[in-house]
């Protein structure tokens, strides 16, 4: 692969970093989510495996949200899109960079996230670190391929950011829900017969939605 997506990458992080509210904003309110719901648990009683995942997925969920918002809005704000537009290289390795960048910053915020859902929700019966992490990769894949396409077609709307939640959330179902069935078994919940059925299904989705993003992306970015 090139370099250009790479350095794309680095570009995007060294302004996300250089800001900070970038990365700060989307771990302070998956950290507030995840407290949140552990208040509602009564005193005693453990939060099962399955709500755990779907906390930490939910979490997930909104920090994608507001990292391609940040990730794309740095162009928005002073024109440089067509900059990039111009440079002579494929329109999709624009994509490949801010999908790469929004995977570091993904993983950046999941690696908070994590220790918090096994400190605030009690879930210290993981089945399997190398397992579990390598699961959140693969969905995480998903997360970033969606993200990134969804994140240039919200780009020219004043309500960008209600229009990007609005979009994201029902196609990012089918891998969501395969994400927290599979945390749900890392945490020591069920039997795990049903991982290989939801790995595929995952590796389906991965395919479709990079295959997709590949060939519509120059239409959305080129478009707005």
């Amino acid at each position: 692969m090139t370099s250009r997506p790479l350095a794309l990458m680095a570009k995007d992080l060294r302004l996300v970093f250089a800001d900070g509210a970038g990365i700060v904003q989307p771990v302070l309110l998956g950290l507030i989510l995840v407290f949140v719901f552990s208040l509602s648990t009564p005193v005693g009683e453990d939060v099962s495996p399955q709500a755990a995942a779907a906390i930490f997925w939910l979490a997930t969920s909104f920090a994608v949200i507001l990292v391609f918002n940040t990730l794309y809005s740095s162009e928005g704000a002073n024109q440089s899109r067509i900059g990039l537009l111009l440079a002579p290289m494929p329109i999709q390795y624009i994509w490949m960079g801010k999908a790469l960048a929004g995977g570091v910053l993904l993983l950046m915020a999941q690696a908070v996230f994590l220790p918090a859902i096994v400190v605030f929700l009690g879930q210290d019966q993981v089945v399997s670190w190398p397992g579990g992490i390598g699961s959140i990769l693969l969905v995480d894949w998903g997360l970033v391929a969606v993200g990134s396409l969804l994140g240039a077609m919200s780009q020219g709307h004043s309500a960008r950011d209600s229009l990007l939640s609005v979009v994201i959330f029902p196609l990012l179902i089918p891998v969501l829900l395969a994400g927290i069935s599979m945390g749900s078994y890392f945490l020591g919940d069920g039997s795990g017969d049903d991982l290989r059925s939801w790995m595929g299904l995952v590796l389906a989705f991965n395919a479709m939605f990079t295959g997709a993003a590949l060939l519509l992306f120059p239409f959305i970015y080129g478009e707005y």
